[in-house]
């Protein structure tokens, strides 16, 4: 039951914040990166250009700001970035050349649906994706203060290589969260869980659901697989708001 609950999240999660827009590859690229979202409260700075000159230091986390989800990863040093990014390549061949090419769409939407990913490493200029990027602006909403440079950046390099993927539980801030301050937390899974606990406690919801149900049952016909539901989803709703 609880895996089947944390499935359905995992879905409403890509739904309410996949867009067929975030899909597509910027202008001049071929190849995809994870879809992010702008978060620029965090940083009064603007972002650094992709193309400018980079001031990082090792251990540093950067940030690539875009449409929809915030992209994480830790510099390593000598242009290098590691970041998780859901693919299914690594399952299907064990070819390091393949694998190491960029991250296509295909491969991302894949790696989330499947729930494969890969923690590599990739130059600045592939990790950002056109984008600009926030250098180390997590650490004025992370309490815990920032580990050794050279410590974060070990944790990533000892990290690096396939792992499970998850959307709620283990995704790109995990794992920057877990190298630079010592503890795995995202908050972009947790203002999704606080949005999602204000739409249960809204109680139209259940009289909405309820709604439904009766509709579907009315031009589907009276069967489990509609009455269930109809009589289930509103009554959790209800006792959960």
């Amino acid at each position: 039951m609880l895996d089947s609950l944390t499935f359905l999240l995992e879905k409403l999660f890509l739904l309410a914040h996949i867009k067929f827009s975030s899909l597509l590859s910027p202008p001049g690229r071929e190849s995809g990166d994870a879809p992010v979202t702008k978060r620029f409260d965090r940083d009064d700075a603007p972002p650094h250009a992709p193309g400018g000159p980079q001031k990082f230091q090792r251990g540093d986390l950067l940030e690539v700001p875009r449409t929809l989800f915030t992209h994480f990863g830790i510099y390593l040093g000598d242009n290098r970035v590691a970041h998780l990014i859901p693919d299914i390549l690594p399952v299907l061949t064990a070819d390091s050349r393949q694998i190491q090419e960029m991250v296509t769409n295909t491969r991302l939407l894949l790696g989330v649906l499947s729930k494969h990913a890969s923690i590599r490493v990739d130059s600045v200029e592939d990790f950002a994706y056109g984008a600009g990027i926030l250098l180390n602006a997590m650490d004025r909403a992370v309490p815990r203060g920032p580990l050794s440079g050279e410590e974060v950046a070990r944790r990533a390099e000892r990290l690096v290589g396939t792992v499970q993927y998850s959307l709620l539980w283990n995704n790109c801030e995990h794992f920057v969260t877990y190298c630079r301050y010592g503890a795995a937390v995202s908050l972009q899974t947790d203002k999704f869980c606080e949005w999602l606990k204000s739409l249960i406690r809204d109680q139209r919801n259940v009289f909405l659901t309820a709604f439904l149900g009766i509709l579907s049952m009315g031009c589907l016909g009276i069967s489990s697989s509609t009455a269930l539901p109809t009589l289930l989803v509103p009554f959790t709703l209800w006792m959960a708001s």
